[in-house]
């Protein structure tokens, strides 16, 4: 018996291994990734009859028939655990990526395991954790988004003399995701609200105002492919249904013919689409294209899609969210009777129309005389609800809202919560985005984070020149599961296996139910940070990010998993 085997047979066996096991699971009918299995199998240094056992085990499956990970008995010692989880990052699979991983328990102090935790990554959408976390601090749970209607004088006998102007302050629940689905319902109780105030006719314009935001309406370095999505939706302080349109493209009937489209809301008037997309032989490629030139309020159908397909379904950003919501609330006050004899159109901070003077009464300059008059408004649900609906869907736009919100608002409750002066220049003098990612700095600062050991670029982690590590993410968490609002941030998390971004992920395992994180990706990112409860107990936080590996491998997201669930499983103590 040979003691050593040539490298050429050892490759022939673990291509004969990973043969094998594709072939049982599709007997099966459930796939393991081979990536993983492989790694792990290898790595561990098992021989292919051990492999093939070891791919006998059952499988875990996510909501959509993905496999995650195949069950094994929780580790039962620290050393079981540690030995365990190196197995996963330090899988030949993973090599050309960088994951950067921290584990901690709550309980001890005790660090679980770590690698590479102070090296800077790019979070991805775990960058919304330092966001939400510095606004439940600085504008709590309570705090309520507030869209005003005003005119330069009372209505007389139901007529506005002039213009009506609609300001928002950043609100994002005036949209489908707050009501049910419904797109008209916030639009249409402000519309109650401006007619029950007597409003009949309107002799000037219909204005929608977004100046109460300064700077760009997009985030600091996104990329401009994300813009035509829903995911890179302009930021307004006057936003209306995520600032998108949801498209779904069908085939048609007759080959050759035009595909069908509808969308939501239905017949957006704010939005031409012109569709040259035909319908091709059932079992083609589906080959549909979507574009939006930068700015453009004209949407491109082109390309086909085969009888029998499953056709698009996905969110188009719009180019103009403040004219889009005046447009809208034109056709619900219509409908109401009222009298519109202007035009739709927006202001916003660069035109230096807006109703509103810059700085709000009683901070700085400016004198009640200055302030037109308020003829109705629209108040959003608390923080904590908004909160919830921009972590478990990841949603960006409202991150975005909220940090600009963070730069704005002028004053703010401190630890004590005692009124204080967010800190920074003048209201006026500075871009709202860099005032909000200052008071993001300075809460950090308070969780004991520096200002050298992140690097701020945005609020939602869209951009890639976001840097944070896994150890500051964990200094956070670790700070946050301290804070008065602790309950609230931790239930607007996505729960494993239920809801939000996790609904589909880890069900079945030890995990389900239990792990609260928010997820991340980006082409080249995944990332999984939060709160885990192990099988004897332990409260456990950790942060995961993956650098430098495309998205189209499952084994990204797979091995973060696969540590999340050994977590959770852990059956031992840290101390």
């Amino acid at each position: 018996m040979r003691a050593r085997r040539s490298l050429a047979e050892s490759r022939r066996d673990e291509r004969t291994l990973v043969n094998k096991v594709r072939f049982m699971l599709q007997r099966k009918t459930k796939r393991l990734v081979a990536h993983v299995l492989l790694a792990l199998c290898l790595s561990a240094g098992l021989n292919i009859q051990q492999g093939l056992a070891f791919a006998q085990a059952s499988v875990v499956t996510s909501g959509n028939g993905r496999a995650t990970q195949p069950v094994r008995s929780g580790p039962a010692t620290l050393a079981d655990l540690r030995n365990r989880i190196e197995e996963i990052v330090r899988q030949p699979a993973l090599a050309p990526g960088f994951f950067a991983v921290k584990i901690v328990s709550l309980d001890t102090g005790q660090t679980i395991f770590e690698q590479d935790a102070n090296k800077f990554v790019r979070p991805a959408s775990n960058m919304k954790l330092y966001t939400v976390a510095t606004a439940y601090d600085r504008l709590t749970p309570d705090f309520h988004f507030i869209t005003s209607v005003y005119a330069n004088e009372k209505p007389d006998d139901g007529k506005v003399k002039g213009d009506l102007f609609v300001y928002g302050r950043g609100d994002p629940s005036i949209a489908a995701r707050f009501n049910n689905g419904d797109y008209f319902k916030g639009i249409n109780d402000l519309a109650d609200r401006i007619v029950a105030a007597g409003v009949k006719r309107i002799k000037g314009d219909l204005v929608g105002d977004e100046s109460y935001f300064n700077g760009a309406p997009l985030g600091s370095g996104w990329e401009w492919e994300d813009l035509t999505w829903s995911y890179g939706a302009q930021i307004s302080a006057l936003s209306i249904n995520d600032n998108a349109i949801d498209l779904n493209v069908k085939p048609g009937d007759k080959i050759g013919g035009p595909v069908v489209f509808t969308t939501g809301p239905p017949s957006a008037s704010f939005m031409t689409i012109i569709n040259r997309a035909t319908t091709s032989t059932r079992g083609a490629k589906s080959d549909l294209r979507i574009y939006r030139g930068l700015g453009a309020n004209t949407l491109e159908l082109s390309g086909s899609l085969p009888i029998g397909g499953a056709g698009f379904i996905g969110g188009v950003a719009i180019p103009d969210p403040a004219l889009a919501f005046v447009s809208m609330l034109r056709e619900a006050l219509t409908k109401r009777g009222v009298k519109i004899e202007g035009r739709v159109r927006t202001v916003n901070a660069r035109s230096g129309s807006s109703v509103m003077p810059r700085t709000a009464p009683g901070f700085g300059s400016g004198s009640m005389a200055q302030f037109p008059v308020e003829i109705a408004s629209l108040q959003s649900p608390p923080f904590s609800v908004i909160a919830t609906q921009t972590l478990k869907p990841s949603q960006n736009q409202y991150t975005e809202l909220i940090l600009r919100t963070l730069g704005r608002n002028p004053q703010v409750l401190d630890s004590t919560g005692e009124s204080r002066p967010l800190s920074g220049d003048s209201r006026g003098a500075r871009d709202d985005e860099d005032a909000g990612l200052e008071s993001v700095r300075n809460f950090l600062r308070q969780a004991g984070i520096g200002d050298n050991d992140v690097a701020l670029n945005d609020g939602s982690g869209l951009s890639r020149n976001d840097l944070i590590s896994a150890n500051t993410t964990v200094q956070l968490l670790t700070f946050m599961s301290k804070h008065k609002y602790f309950a609230q941030f931790r239930d607007a998390l996505p729960i494993a296996g239920v809801d939000g971004t996790l609904r589909t992920r880890m069900r079945g395992t030890p995990a389900e139910g239990n792990l609260r994180a928010k997820t991340g990706s980006l082409s080249s990112v995944a990332s999984l940070s939060g709160y885990v409860t192990t099988a004897a107990g332990e409260h456990l936080v950790f942060s995961m990010m993956l650098n430098n590996y495309p998205d189209a491998a499952a084994v990204r997201r797979d091995s973060i998993d696969a540590i999340a669930v050994l977590l959770a499983s852990f059956a031992g103590k840290t101390q």
